[in-house]
């Protein structure tokens, strides 16, 4: 299965928004909101809400990628979320995530008993390129209890 699957099948909210999965590795995830009405704004594109949640999804879709040979003694949560809004979004919209920091450095933290915290950066632009977003989530590895 894989973590475009995966996640379909284990968060209701990408179901509902008919999200897709273009593109999920350890160095960026790429994930597409199709045009629907039923989750347009009162000027005609995606709602914010449903940008946001592409946009968190896409975080999420690179954090898993990148880390989920860590899921045996760390779970993956955000911390904080940002977006900031440039342009006027119609129709379908694409969100590319990108790490902020080297894997290695942030797997090295978790090997000292650390609790890891790294930016994901996003951006989603419409089908021309033109940037309609940017955003950053915020992202740490919160290692499994002892116990």
């Amino acid at each position: 299965m894989s973590i475009g699957e995966l996640l379909a099948a284990a968060v209701p909210m990408v179901r509902t928004l008919n999200l897709e999965y273009l593109e999920t590795t350890p160095e960026r995830a790429v994930l597409s909101l199709p045009d629907q009405s039923e989750y347009r704004n009162h000027v005609g594109g995606p709602h914010a809400g449903a940008m946001f949640t592409l946009g968190e999804s896409a975080s999420g879709a690179i954090v898993l990628a990148a880390f989920g040979d860590q899921l045996s003694r760390a779970v993956p949560l955000p911390v904080t979320a940002q977006i900031a809004f440039k342009k006027i979004a119609l129709g379908p919209v694409k969100a590319t995530a990108t790490l902020g920091r080297p894997i290695a450095d942030i797997v090295a933290e978790l090997d000292a008993g650390k609790r890891p915290e790294f930016p994901v950066t996003v951006v989603i632009q419409r089908e021309d390129g033109a940037v309609t977003s940017e955003m950053e989530v915020t992202w740490t590895l919160r290692p499994n209890d002892k116990d």
